[in-house]
């Protein structure tokens, strides 16, 4: 398993250079032969990789990174988040089965900063790159996609987080955890995260995880699904104390205008997250012309 999220991770180095391409050339909308040429490489072999990485082709792929299949998402969603809120559900992830519960540490534990508390880390590969992962007894408490030469730092930034923690490095269950959070297929047994943050953060994490694959949503949207819908601002910087990438899914949340705005771990990442689940959990959308 760990060979295959391996090369996955090494597919993403190259989809991530075609979406950056992509996004800087969009004016004149590349065909893949130009976008093929910039990665110096075949269209056959960037066919390839993007089928395997992907599951469809590059041509079906690349409709999902333009601006115009965003827009089409948002309204989607919105109609989705509007039936949801007429019905009296709290946002539109009550209409399907989440695979993620949460538990929030109390504002004694926070104050701690970790006393008493042991905490495994480890890092592993992952469709989207290498990513840090760290856990407690009680659930996941970090993830995060990290560039190969940033590691170490990363886990320094870990460690201050937590100063008074025991951590033990454990790369093997961290290889475990991060091929039930990617499988394709995903467990029937929910993953269990441990948050830490204010009240306000976490109402409005919950309220992201009840967005679901293949949903785009606005920053105003996640606020009225938060309960908060004159508190926009406040939400957007919620959004970026999120440490929990992709179980808390952040990157599931775009400007109004359809721009997919910034990410913690990288715009082209977030544009790769969005492209993957566009083309596996694909809604009914209007037609959208990929690039030719």
């Amino acid at each position: 398993m760990r060979n295959i999220m391996a090369d996955h991770a090494r597919q993403y180095a190259t989809v991530a250079r075609a979406i950056e391409f992509i996004r800087h050339n969009a004016r004149h909308q590349p065909t893949l032969n130009e976008i093929a040429d910039n990665l110096g490489l075949s269209e056959f072999h960037l066919q390839r990789i993007f089928s395997e990485w992907a599951g469809v082709s590059p041509k079906r792929f690349l409709q999902y990174v333009t601006k115009e299949y965003a827009r089409q998402a948002l309204r989607s969603s919105g109609n989705v988040l509007s039936v949801a809120l007429a019905t009296g559900l709290s946002g539109p992830g009550r209409l399907h089965d989440l695979m993620v519960t949460c538990e929030a540490m109390s504002p004694g534990e926070i104050k701690s900063l970790g006393a008493g508390l042991e905490i495994g880390f480890g890092d592993a590969p992952t469709p989207f790159g290498n990513a840090l992962i760290a856990w407690t007894p009680r659930g996941i408490c970090h993830l995060g996609f990290v560039e190969d030469d940033a590691m170490e730092a990363a886990v320094a930034g870990l460690r201050q987080e937590w100063p008074t923690a025991t951590f033990i490095h454990d790369p093997q269950r961290a290889l475990q955890l991060a091929t039930a959070i990617f499988n394709a297929s995903p467990s029937k047994q929910p993953l269990h995260l441990m948050l830490r943050g204010t009240n306000f953060q976490i109402k409005v994490w919950e309220a992201l995880i009840s967005v679901a694959p293949g949903e785009i949503v606005s920053y105003t949207q996640l606020a009225t699904m938060a309960g908060m819908p004159k508190a926009r601002r406040s939400v957007g910087t919620a959004i970026g104390k999120n440490n929990i990438a992709l179980l808390i899914p952040c990157h599931r949340v775009i400007r109004e205008t359809g721009e997919i705005g910034s990410y913690r771990w990288g715009s082209s990442r977030k544009a790769a997250l969005l492209a993957r689940e566009g083309a596996q959990f694909e809604l009914p959308q209007e037609s959208v012309d990929p690039p030719s």
